[in-house]
């Protein structure tokens, strides 16, 4: 289907003149069919930045409050915090389990191991 598309815009483009609005359109869409393809051909790939945009809003939203964090190390504290935060959620883990648990099992976890205590490997000792 999308190849008989590209198709017809091509054979479209000709039968105009080329200063028309309709051939700048057809232009306009064939350049941006090399870009669309790789969408159509791996379904999982995400065609916009949603996820991203979701997931960062309650920073966007509390910017304002967040502007003096005190100093650089608080703020890059903070930026770690959320880091942390967001990648729990990626990983489907409910981030303040995640953290309460790893943070009082991480002074006697071996350092050879760390890697178990990632959110994407970690699973809660009971």
């Amino acid at each position: 289907m999308f190849d008989d598309l590209e198709e017809w815009l091509h054979s479209q483009l000709p039968k105009l003149s080329g200063k028309t609005p309709l051939a700048a359109a057809i232009r306009y869409a064939l350049t941006r069919l090399k870009k669309l393809r790789p969408y159509l051909d791996h379904g999982f790939l995400e065609i916009d930045n949603n996820t991203a945009e979701i997931s960062i809003r309650g920073l966007a939203i509390g910017r304002k409050n967040w502007l003096f964090a005190g100093s650089e190390g608080g703020g890059k504290s903070a930026a770690i915090i959320y880091t942390l935060i967001e990648t729990a959620k990626l990983n489907g883990v409910d981030p303040q389990a995640w953290l309460t648990d790893v943070l009082s099992r991480i002074a006697d976890h071996k350092i050879n191991r760390i890697d178990e205590l990632l959110p994407w490997n970690w699973t809660q000792q009971r």
